[in-house]
């Protein structure tokens, strides 16, 4: 039997919208039947900026029990999804550091072969989503990494109409994680584990494969055991 998936969902969020985000995800992943690690990126903005915004310190105490995400969350998984805001239709800086923290995994060829997806928020409805999920996606191709995005797999996409990953407007925090944003959520995690199930039952399968296949005897000539294994 093929063991469940592990799905590491690391984000960065500063006002709390990708935090939302990445609850409902982790909820459908674990609804799913994955084994679900929700990390957070480290902050880098001074205290006093995030202080300064109401917003942004309530979301850095009501995530303060989230554990910081680190290179080997990455390495357990069989897949990741990253969760940033836009910065100017691009990764933020805190998502993209801890990114770059992955070098030496990535040396070592172990972000290559999984799947990865990603989500993001904007302040209005043409802000960067699509653009920050395909900068983010440039890192997966270096990784050697499988971009698995939800598409139109499901009807439910064509409400939200993001096909690179779940996106949400919040309108300077006017306009909460809505039901069509959740759904879209929920479509995303169970697409990325049910690819990354896939993937990985197949990988076990040729395991167990290369186990049990007999070995070929001292007696028999290379040409005889090829035939023998047609």
């Amino acid at each position: 039997m093929t063991t469940p998936v592990k799905l590491a969902i690391a984000y960065y969020s500063s006002t709390g919208t990708i935090a939302t985000i990445a609850k409902e995800l982790h909820d459908a992943g674990v609804k799913a039947g994955a084994e679900v690690r929700l990390v957070r990126a480290g902050e880098l903005a001074p205290q006093a900026a995030i202080d300064s915004n109401p917003a942004w310190a309530a979301n850095q105490t009501a995530t303060a029990n989230i554990p910081e995400a680190s290179p080997a969350d990455i390495e357990w998984a069989d897949a990741v999804i990253f969760g940033t805001p836009t910065r100017f239709g691009n990764v933020s800086a805190q998502l993209k550091q801890f990114i770059d923290t992955l070098g030496g995994l990535w040396a070592g060829g172990k972000l290559a072969d999984k799947v990865y997806s990603g989500f993001v928020s904007t302040a209005t409805a043409h802000a960067g989503h699509e653009s920050t999920l395909l900068a983010l996606y440039n890192s997966v191709h270096h990784f050697g990494g499988i971009v698995v995005s939800p598409g139109f797999t499901d009807p439910a996409k064509f409400v939200d109409g993001n096909p690179y990953g779940t996106s949400h407007a919040d309108g300077q925090g006017t306009n909460p994680v809505d039901d069509t944003t959740r759904t879209a959520a929920r479509i995303q995690a169970e697409r990325v584990i049910a690819m990354a199930a896939k993937l990985k039952a197949a990988a076990e399968a040729e395991s167990h494969a290369d186990i049990e296949a007999e070995p070929p005897t001292e007696a028999e000539s290379p040409r005889r055991w090829w035939q023998r294994r047609r």
